[in-house]
């Protein structure tokens, strides 16, 4: 199913940034979508554990979320370069205000949602989630949802992803920001 705002606007070249809940298929989607458009991808959690030298989750664990959250927003704002690509984010990073706005500003953000029963499903295949450890997935994106949809929501584009094959969501993308 494709939602998009009504004044979604074409792509212009801009990096694509793919913002929404963890399980989502930010990464997987945004790798098949990058390879579809023959742009370059980058997920920028890999991205944060590169620099950081350590895990998201050692991160949590050793530091806690404000300073990983403050390392993610430098990592996006690098990424954010002006260049063509797809970048999926972290769950969190379109709630930090200045993080959103860059994203607003120099690139084109994509939400892709889903129930967050479904999310629950899809994360629960593997532990790695810090946010996750050790309490109800379910209830836990229940409320993360809560939280955070109104932040999602001010991306230009909105996909809603069904379990359907990720190309399903990948077509929903390019219809949506194609002229």
């Amino acid at each position: 199913m494709l939602q998009t705002h009504a004044s979604t606007p074409p792509w212009s070249g801009k990096p694509i940034v793919l913002v929404g809940l963890m399980g989502v298929g930010k990464s997987t989607v945004g790798r098949r979508l990058a390879h579809r458009m023959r742009l370059p991808f980058v997920d920028a959690d890999n991205e944060i554990e590169r620099a950081a030298g350590m895990t998201i989750a050692e991160m949590f664990e050793r530091f806690g979320e404000a300073h990983f959250r403050d390392g993610e927003r430098r990592v996006i704002a690098r990424l954010i370069d002006g260049s063509p690509k797809v970048i999926a984010t972290g769950g969190g990073a379109f709630i930090n205000e200045e993080t959103r706005a860059l994203i607003l500003k120099h690139g084109l953000a994509v939400w892709l949602d889903a129930a967050p029963a479904v999310l629950a499903e899809r994360v629960g295949r593997r532990d790695h989630r810090p946010l996750l450890r050790g309490k109800d997935a379910k209830a836990v994106l229940t409320e993360l949802a809560a939280i955070r949809n109104p932040f999602y929501a001010m991306a230009p584009v909105h996909i809603v992803s069904q379990q359907a094959p990720h190309e399903a969501t990948v077509n929903a993308i390019l219809e949506a920001i194609r002229p």
